[in-house]
């Protein structure tokens, strides 16, 4: 990594971590720049204001859960060919994946800015947006893929059930948090997991 592209990485780190323990609005350039050890100058060599530097943050941590979910799900159906077990062992793998990291989830960026997104402009926004429907249109894809199977015990229909993944993560997040038990969210993972085991359960068992 050259020199420019390790000073942009680590402003990005150093926001990511100030930002999801207090917020954007509360993150100054100044604190970043002294907790990197550079200029102002050096700041707006990278991001031509705080705006940009969101814009930043928040498509480096879209590109990595997509990266992630690519990784588990992508060895899950290594796994199992039959797509319910497929999905099922792509959880499992998920909620082993953060309860092995070491101080919990460190928060999403995603949730962060939209409780804010007065803060920021339409582009931003529109990014945030954009995130929860990839991630619908990619769960909804596995629940399609699993109901040419599967018949689901309740109406449900593919992207609510996509949704539901979202709502977990994000729901075992903050639960996580507020509870100050780094376990909470891989276990509210598994409990989906069950739910989707069940409901695609058939009636006579």
């Amino acid at each position: 990594m050259r020199k420019g592209e390790e000073t942009r990485a680590k402003i990005l780190d150093a926001a990511e971590v100030a930002v999801l323990a207090k917020g954007f609005g509360a993150t100054s350039i100044d604190e970043l720049i002294v907790e990197i050890g550079i200029t102002k100058g050096g700041f707006f060599y990278h991001f031509r204001d705080k705006n940009e530097l969101a814009k930043a943050l928040l498509e480096r941590y879209i590109e990595n859960d997509e990266r992630i979910y690519d990784e588990i799900f992508g060895r899950a159906r290594e796994l199992a060919d039959d797509p319910l077990q497929s999905f099922l062992t792509g959880l499992k793998l998920l909620s082993e994946l953060l309860a092995d990291l070491p101080n919990g989830h460190p928060g999403c960026l995603v949730a962060t800015m939209c409780t804010q997104e007065r803060a920021f402009d339409r582009e931003i926004q529109a990014i945030n947006r954009q995130a929860a429907l990839m991630w619908r249109k990619r769960f909804g894809a596995m629940f399609r893929e699993i109901m040419l199977t599967y018949r689901p015990r309740e109406p449900l229909g593919a992207d609510q059930l996509a949704d539901m993944v979202s709502t977990v993560l994000e729901g075992g997040i903050v639960l996580s948090k507020a509870l100050k038990e780094p376990k909470s969210l891989p276990d509210q993972l598994l409990v989906f997991r069950s739910f989707v085991r069940l409901l695609f359960q058939p009636k006579n068992q």
